[in-house]
C-alpha cells in the first residue's frame, strides 16, 4: 500500500518508511528548511519519506495555546513543500468537513488518536480516496483498531494504515505496548510507531504537555526491532522555541544519526527474517 502514495520514493529499499516534520506549520521558511533537510537524509539512506505538518492544532491543553497560522495559509505551505521537493505530505483533520478541504492539498489524511472512533470523520476521510492514517487511541487496545480499519474499508477505501502512539498510563504518562504492533499488522495494514508522541507526558499542572525526548532513540530502536513498518517523528531545528509540542520533539540535527542506526537495525531484521 505504501507504494501507492503519490511521489513516495525508495519503496523497494527494504527500509522502514518515515513520516517526519514539525508538529505544526509555523511558517513557509521553517517548513521548507525542515523538509529539505529530511529529504537529504532520506535520499542518502534510501528511506521512503512523507513530510508531516499539522495545518491546525485542535487538541490543546489551554485556550491560549498556539493553534496555527491560518488553515488556508498552512495548507498552501504543505502543497508547496510537496510540489517543490516532489514528496508526499500528511496532515491531520479534526472534523468530517475538513476531510475534503485538506484532501485538496495533501496525500495522506491523519485521524488524531482522540478521534479514532469518530465514524463520520473516518468515513469522510475514506471518501476522499486519500490514504488514511488512523492513530490508535490512548484508551484503546491494539485489537480494537480493527473496527476503525473496517469503517474505512467498508466505505470503499483500502488505503489505510495505523499508528501506535502510546497508551494512557496513570494520569500524566504514556507507555508503548510493543505487542500492539504485530497485533495491528495482523489486520493487513502498515503499522507506524509514533516515537515522539509516545513520549509525551500530558496533563501537567502548567497546562503544557511535557515529554522525554532523551528516550526517542530507545523507543525507535525497539519499534524497528519488533517490526514497525514506519516511524513517525516530529522534529524541529530548535524544539525549545517550537510553538507546539517542543517538549517531546527531536532536534533536527539529531535525526540523521538516529536514522543511520535504525537503518542498520532494519537491515539486520531483514537478514534474520
Amino acid at each position: 500500500m505504501i507504494s501507492q502514495i503519490k511521489n513516495i520514493k525508495h519503496t523497494d529499499s527494504g527500509n522502514f518508511f518515515l513520516l517526519a516534520g514539525p508538529c505544526a506549520i509555523e511558517g513557509e521558511k521553517m517548513a521548507m528548511e525542515i523538509a529539505e533537510k529530511i529529504l537529504g537524509i532520506s535520499e542518502r539512506l534510501k528511506i521512503p519519506f512523507v513530510f508531516k505538518g499539522s495545518y491546525r492544532k485542535a487538541n490543546r491543553s489551554r485556550i491560549d495555546s498556539f493553534t496555527g497560522i491560518g488553515d488556508e495559509k498552512a495548507l498552501k505551505i504543505l502543497r508547496k513543500v510537496s510540489e517543490t521537493y516532489n514528496i508526499p505530505v500528511v496532515t491531520d483533520i479534526h472534523t468530517a468537513e475538513e476531510a475534503a478541504i485538506a484532501a485538496e492539498y495533501v496525500d495522506i489524511l491523519q485521524i488524531p488518536a482522540f478521534l479514532c472512533r469518530q465514524t463520520d470523520i473516518l468515513v469522510a476521510a475514506a471518501n476522499t480516496g486519500k490514504v488514511v492514517n488512523i492513530k490508535k487511541g490512548q484508551f484503546l487496545s491494539a485489537d480494537a483498531m480493527r473496527f476503525a480499519v473496517n469503517k474505512v474499508r467498508e466505505s470503499g477505501n483500502d488505503k489505510v494504515m495505523l499508528t501506535e502512539r502510546g497508551t494512557t498510563f496513570g494520569y500524566q504518562d504514556l507507555v508503548v505496548d510493543y505487542r500492539g504492533i504485530p497485533e495491528m499488522k495482523a489486520l493487513d495494514v502498515p503499522v507506524v510507531l509514533d516515537i515522539t508522541h509516545s513520549l509525551q507526558q500530558p496533563n501537567q499542572a502548567s497546562g503544557v504537555t511535557g515529554g522525554k525526548p532523551e528516550l526517542i532513540e530507545v523507543v525507535a530502536r525497539a519499534g524497528i526491532a519488533v517490526g514497525a513498518d514506519g516511524i513517525f517523528i516530529e522534529t524541529h531545528p530548535n524544539p525549545s522555541e517550537a510553538k507546539s509540542d517542543g517538549a517531546n520533539m527531536l532536534h533536527l540535527d539529531l535525526l540523521e544519526p538516529l536514522m543511520e542506526k535504525l537503518v542498520l537495525i532494519k537491515q539486520t531484521i531483514n537478514q534474520i527474517g
